[in-house]
């Protein structure tokens, strides 16, 4: 396998006009054919790993909250604004209704939120912390340090894999 500079510099992505590459930086016209499908070589894949890897980081974190990681990522959102709609947490988390209704339910069991009628809208569900809700931030704040000790990773390196991906987000957001 050749790698001509003349040769990447052609190959650019059509939205940014930076080369096309796979996971480890090489641009994808210099793969050979059978490259483009090594496991190894697919961001998907090295996206699901992360996910599930990353996540698994914060179940012991998260258990003594009593949260689950999706039950954390709804109280993240309702702490920085409360009370929510079900559908305004469903857009801020990229959740549908249906997924997010049975984690809301359960921490409403737990004593967290309420969900009540919205006083402008009584079609719209209002998600709004309790005071054992709003309480259960001050335990939460501890919850990223010590992620980033397990990572095992500077802030800065999560900052810039948060700002990468979060481009990520927004392609896919837009090429859907």
């Amino acid at each position: 396998m050749t790698r001509g500079p003349e040769v990447e510099a052609r190959a650019t992505s059509p939205a940014d006009g930076i080369p096309a590459v796979v996971a480890d930086g090489t641009p994808v016209h210099v793969l050979a054919p059978d490259d483009l499908l090594k496991l190894d070589q697919q961001v998907c894949f090295a996206l699901a790993v992360a996910a599930r890897n990353v996540i698994g980081l914060y179940r012991p974190v998260l258990e003594p909250l009593g949260l689950t990681h999706p039950q954390y990522l709804v109280m993240l959102a309702l702490w920085e604004r409360s009370p929510l709609t079900l559908r305004e947490v469903g857009r801020l988390l990229s959740l549908e209704p249906a997924t997010l209704s049975p984690l809301v339910k359960r921490l409403e069991a737990a004593g967290l939120v309420t969900r009540d009628r919205h006083p402008d809208d009584d079609r719209a569900l209002a998600i709004t912390l309790t005071p054992d809700g709003r309480r259960l931030r001050e335990r939460a704040v501890e919850v990223p340090p010590q992620i980033v000790e397990r990572l095992g990773m500077s802030v800065h390196e999560l900052q810039e894999l948060h700002r990468s991906l979060t481009r990520v987000i927004a392609a896919t957001t837009h090429a859907g």
